[in-house]
């Protein structure tokens, strides 16, 4: 796994945050130099961690290699206590509360498949999880992108 130090953290961290940043204001909110940042920025860039133009982070490039989508059975009176604690769960990027089978989806990543156990039980700990069911992305065809749906948005209406 690729490892970043506290300056890195605090880059994409800042990123993540307001993308727009600029690099002077991100020195100035870690402490140090505006070169130091733009050297780690670059760094970031040329080992693929930083893809589209510089403001999305692409986790395999981090040695998080598994993505999966986890569908949850909940306990409906404990709706709100798993969602607060799913997000407590640094391994879950995205949670959404879904009609049919099932009642809460979850994007998570790990590092491998133990990881990906230890996180698949972590979730099942949670009160008011009754069950899950896990699918793994193989291969990515399409990453998430909205760009043509605002193209749409331009063709005149018919």
């Amino acid at each position: 796994m690729s490892v970043l130090d506290e300056i890195e953290v605090g880059i994409l961290l800042h990123l993540l945050e307001d993308p727009r940043s600029q690099i002077g204001d991100i020195a100035d909110s870690l402490g140090v130099a505006r070169n130091t940042v733009s050297s780690r920025m670059r760094r970031l860039e040329s080992r693929n961690v930083l893809r589209s133009g510089g403001r999305d982070v692409d986790l395999s490039a981090l040695g998080f290699d598994v993505l999966g989508f986890i569908t949850l059975e909940v306990a409906h009176r404990e709706l709100d206590p798993v969602l607060t604690a799913l997000r407590s769960l640094d391994r879950v990027l995205e949670v959404h509360e879904i009609s049919g089978r099932g009642d809460v989806w979850c994007r998570v990543v790990a590092q491998d498949t133990k990881d990906l156990h230890r996180t698949l039980r972590s979730i099942l700990r949670i009160r008011g999880v009754l069950r899950t069911e896990t699918s793994l992305a193989l291969k990515e065809h399409l990453p998430y992108r909205i760009q043509p749906l605002l193209q749409g948005l331009l063709k005149p209406a018919r």
